[in-house]
């Protein structure tokens, strides 16, 4: 077994199809100076076909994978209109005398050089774009060259060195069982869209591999363990086998629940919402019954073009996933980049730490119009359903009563113009640094709500950089100041009678139920993949105990001793519950018995 990156969940069995990896041997060719004009009428002949050819993928993969996920290829536009590149192209053309091809090879190689030595994951997966760019411009410039995908008559699972954007959209997913690549990260466009297609994906087996793979070749490979086995023996494929089919069962047990209202076995509800970056993860919150976002991250509508993204392409944005939850919730964290998000377009400074210097509101604040427009759209969208605005990396009072000074200038704004919107919009906080927490009560007496990002309070609490290798065994959300800060966090916030929620990993996280239950936590966000396996926990769970569960972790003194206790907890509801469970699945039996025409599958 071979141990990848696992990017999109899922198992595939099945016998590999390798392609080919193209290598542009370009001769170095000199051009005269006659020549030159016809050399750079090429190049734009080359690109407005490029650009036109972009057009056409996008339209047509938007069917597939939804309209948000095909801006992907909006990046690849904003590259070929990117007057950096161009110019650079044409400098190497006029004062070295290259042909077309050759200075766009040139330029390829140097700004995918340039992107490879940043130190930012992020970063360094848009090299694959320029890549991508490239040799689809290289391609209309000579013209006689292809790069197709291999076809066969049965399904088959992909084996590449990468697979671009490009690549992806000629994807047939009733084909393709999976995907093994030897490059690329969690944040690339493959892992992004191979989860909007649905197909397993592994990443990352460069120098992994003992020995080729050849086409024929039998596979097996887990998108969610990040495993890829060649050529295994029977008992790993009969166990890969029932892996799937146990996958398949749960999944069609969990879709039973949909319906179903997210309450414990003692009666306490909790409403499960969604976090989300595009409206067609919206969709998906939907279908797997979510009660609202909690958590919706502007910063992708940012990502992957060339400029701002316009005030009324954002509202449009905000609007339609209004509209799609009606009275539900729609909590809309602003602009959160900075830190390990960088956009090119934004010149942010250099930083030694970038997750402590200029990021998100830090931003925000420093940049009224980049600001104001992003409130402008919010507001404006909260004409259309139930929205509300977050403020993500609040470290102070004065942080949150500025943003709130900036979204009283835009009301009236909007006021002054005649354009509806909620008045009454509500303002929360995302808890996300140590000092907010500190503070909560004072921030309470002010804040509509909050909501605790875990993820970065338990980096910030820890002094550890999720992200670095070396120290990621450091990262610990059962540490015990964690645990004893969330829970003064909420405290604070219920002494002043405003909601609570968490929308980090530790929210889907099912070992950590108990104590949000013990909390008395009204409100959980998460990503859509964990919101059934949590209700199915939450349905099957009793908080009768809290009391007792907070007094005893509030004596653990490790994380080992708060995992000890979750996970006795976790034993207790098993035993207490082991009846109801029997009746759930002699009712699912009797449901199945009535209705023979359910499927559960995606």
């Amino acid at each position: 077994m071979i141990k990848g990156i696992g990017a999109s969940a899922g198992v595939a069995i099945g016998r590999a199809m390798v392609m080919p990896s193209w290598e542009w041997n370009l001769p170095d060719r000199m051009v005269d100076v006659g020549e030159l004009a016809y050399e750079f009428e090429k190049l734009f002949d080359g690109i407005q076909t490029s650009k036109l050819e972009l057009e056409t993928i996008k339209q047509d993969i938007s069917e597939l994978i939804g309209e948000e996920e095909s801006k992907i290829f909006n990046a690849h536009l904003a590259i070929l209109e990117d007057p950096v590149f161009i110019e650079e192209v044409q400098e190497i053309m006029q004062r070295q005398y290259k042909a077309a091809e050759v200075a766009v090879k040139e330029t390829m190689e140097k700004f995918i050089g340039m992107f490879d030595l940043l130190d930012d994951d992020y970063m360094k997966e848009r090299a694959a774009d320029i890549r991508d760019v490239g040799n689809r411009l290289l391609k209309h410039l000579l013209g006689d060259f292809q790069h197709t995908l291999p076809t066969q008559d049965e399904p088959y699972i992909l084996v590449a060195k990468e697979l671009t954007p490009s690549h992806w959209a000629n994807l047939d997913p009733n084909q393709v069982l999976g995907v093994a690549t030897m490059l690329g990260g969690l944040h690339s466009h493959a892992a992004i869209m191979a989860r909007a297609m649905g197909i397993p994906l592994v990443l990352g087996l460069e120098g992994k591999l003992k020995k080729a793979v050849q086409n024929g070749d039998l596979i097996i490979l887990d998108g969610e363990e990040g495993s890829f086995h060649l050529n295994p023996d029977e008992a790993t494929v009969e166990k890969y086998r029932q892996r799937k089919q146990s996958l398949l069962l749960q999944e069609q047990v969990l879709q039973k629940l949909v319906d179903l209202p997210a309450v414990s076995l003692d009666g306490q509800t909790v409403g499960l919402k969604a976090n989300i970056s595009s409206v067609k993860e919206l969709e998906q919150a939907l279908q797997a019954g979510a009660e609202g976002v909690g958590l919706f991250r502007t910063e992708f509508l940012y990502m992957d073009r060339g400029s701002l993204p316009p005030e009324e392409e954002q509202f449009e944005v905000y609007r339609q996933a209004a509209q799609m939850l009606g009275e539900k919730p729609l909590v809309i964290r602003t602009l959160d980049i900075g830190g390990d998000k960088n956009i090119n377009y934004i010149s942010l400074p250099d930083e030694d730490n970038p997750f402590l210097g200029y990021r998100a509101i830090r931003i925000s604040l420093d940049r009224h119009e980049l600001f104001k427009a992003q409130l402008r759209a919010i507001l404006r969208a909260s004409h259309y359903g139930n929205v509300k605005i977050m403020y993500p990396f609040i470290s102070s009072l004065q942080e949150f009563r500025e943003a709130n000074r900036l979204l009283e200038q835009v009301k009236r704004e909007l006021d002054e113009k005649g354009v509806p919107f909620n008045r009454q919009i509500e303002t929360g906080i995302m808890i996300e640094v140590p000092a907010a927490a500190m503070i909560a009560d004072c921030l309470a007496a002010e804040a509509d709500f909050f909501s605790i990002g875990t993820n970065d309070l338990v980096q910030y609490v820890l002094a550890v950089d999720r992200m670095n290798e070396q120290i990621a065994h450091l990262y610990d959300p059962f540490h015990p100041a964690v645990i004893r800060l969330i829970k003064q966090t909420v405290e604070a916030a219920q002494k002043h009678g405003i909601a609570v929620s968490v929308c980090g990993e530790m929210a889907g996280d099912a070992r950590v139920l108990p104590f949000w239950l013990a909390l008395k936590i009204k409100e959980l966000s998460m990503s859509v993949k964990t919101l059934l396996p949590l209700k199915q926990k939450l349905l099957n769970s009793r908080s009768a105990e809290g009391e007792d569960l907070l007094a005893k972790l509030a004596q653990c003194g490790s994380s080992e001793e708060i995992q000890l206790r979750l996970e006795e907890y976790h034993i207790t509801d098993r035993l207490v519950t082991s009846s109801n469970n029997q009746n759930l699945a002699d009712t699912d039996a009797d449901a199945d018995a009535d209705d023979s025409n359910f499927s559960g599958g995606e």
